[in-house]
């Protein structure tokens, strides 16, 4: 099941293989800088262009220098003779880190977005599939007036949407680099060797720093990750308890020969909507983290540091892993429709306690005494197991305002789903036409 889901690019993204490529992506990008405004001569530049870093020496000369970024730069120098002097030329470490990890936070930021995009498809698709298929709309978990399911997925399209949004704008926050030099003034190097190197690279460049790219772009970030995995959280719950023994309306999918319980054979558990439950309170923490990071001593102290080097691609890894979980579940869960209207019907009629209500109000009573005779014979047919229906036809204040065929048409199903086409529409969702065949599993008006 791990393998399942393994996500070879994200963890490219974020392997120390990868992190080096980039920081040597990005000397190589400001020596391209100076030299565009004639600080490096071009043949030495091409030699530049050449250079490689080898991480086995870099981790043998680590061991001495205790320093990842000095390391690397004696790694890098190895591969070139006279013209290394120009590697890191008027950089502090922080340049290079910050602007590699825009590239990363860019890169990994468009597998997630690729990743929320797939489960908005998914879901928009199932949304119109089912979209008049009556189900329990639930308030407090208690039943409460039929919905659809395509209704409750369009939902869920809708905050993936806007989660979308949100991804994009954060993206770009981070797509930025530094290359500002120690403490963020530009003395060892010009402005537009910042501009140069940056626009190289495909990234945006803060217009003004200290040692390090502010860590308020970062937190926003991870904070947009953890409000898309809340989101996966919320969806996650809703199957979970829409699967319970008890409702079953909903199952995630389970594979033939896959087993739920090491103890009890029967059973069949929403394991995979638990995971994603989860990995989505992990990436909340991770969010308060990134906040915590922002508030730092003066041009830079080094306490955010190693915090990002585990929330960072942790939380990335975290979302693209349950972003894929999930879409597979949207893709695959098993929708009861016949148990979604046995449900409904569970309580007798009830679920028309507002139409009654409204139907007397109508016929003059006032709110007050309306209510007092509806929730009177509700409650009389929620612990006698009478019909809703019979105790209202029987009741004298009903039968006095309403004729049977008045009653009767309180109790209509299609009343709750009259607008749904039109939310649909003014949603944005494509047109469709109506499956009658999916309405809860054909409820009519009823008798109870």
């Amino acid at each position: 099941m791990i393998e399942r889901y393994s996500l070879p690019e994200m963890k490219r993204i974020w392997s120390d293989e990868h992190k080096f490529e980039l920081w040597l992506k990005v000397e190589i990008a400001v020596c391209d800088a100076w030299c565009e405004i004639g600080k490096i001569p071009l043949e030495d530049m091409e030699r530049i262009r050449k250079a490689t870093c080898d991480l086995n020496r870099l981790a043998e000369i680590l061991q001495i220098t205790h320093h990842d970024v000095t390391a690397f730069l004696a790694a890098v120098a190895e591969s070139l003779g006279p013209e290394s002097r120009f590697i890191h030329l008027g950089l502090t470490s922080s340049d290079v880190m910050d602007t590699a990890l825009g590239l990363q936070l860019k890169a990994a930021g468009e597998v997630l977005k690729k990743d929320v995009d797939d489960l908005i498809h998914v879901l928009r698709s199932r949304a119109i599939e089912d979209k008049h298929t009556l189900m329990m709309g639930r308030t407090h978990g208690v039943h409460a007036e039929p919905i659809t399911f395509g209704l409750k997925l369009a939902l869920w399209v809708k905050e993936m949407e806007r989660n979308a949004d949100r991804l994009a704008r954060a993206i770009d926050t981070v797509s930025v680099g530094k290359i500002s030099g120690a403490v963020g003034t530009h003395a060892t190097v010009p402005l537009e060797v910042e501009e140069i190197a940056c626009r190289k690279l495909g990234l945006g460049f803060a217009e003004i720093s200290n040692q390090i790219v502010q860590r308020d772009r970062h937190a926003e970030f991870l904070s947009t990750l953890a409000i898309i995995a809340s989101s996966l959280d919320k969806f996650a719950t809703e199957i979970r308890a829409l699967q319970k023994t008890e409702v079953q309306e909903l199952e995630e999918p389970f594979q033939s020969g896959q087993t739920g319980s090491s103890a009890m054979p029967h059973k069949r558990n929403p394991e995979l909507c638990e995971r994603v439950s989860g990995l989505g309170r992990l990436l909340r923490a991770n969010a308060v983290a990134s906040l915590e990071n922002i508030p730092l001593w003066h041009e830079r102290d080094i306490s955010h540091s190693s915090v990002e080097r585990i929330i960072l691609p942790d939380a990335c890894l975290a979302l693209d892993y349950i972003l894929t979980i999930f879409t597979s579940v949207a893709a695959g869960m098993k929708v009861n429709r016949d148990r979604m209207s046995a449900n409904i019907e569970a309580t007798r009629g009830l679920v028309f306690s507002q139409r009654a209500l409204i139907a007397l109000i109508d016929k003059g009573l006032s709110r007050q005494d309306a209510y007092k005779v509806i929730q009177d014979n509700a409650m009389a047919a929620l612990h006698s197991g009478q019909s809703f229906h019979e105790l209202l036809a029987a009741d004298p204040e009903v039968k006095q305002r309403l004729q049977p065929e008045e009653l009767n048409a309180v109790f209509d199903y299609g009343f709750f789903v009259k607008e749904i086409d039109r939310i649909f529409a003014r949603a944005g969702f494509p047109d469709c036409a109506q499956d009658v065949s999916n309405t809860g599993g054909g409820l009519a008006p009823q008798t109870y």
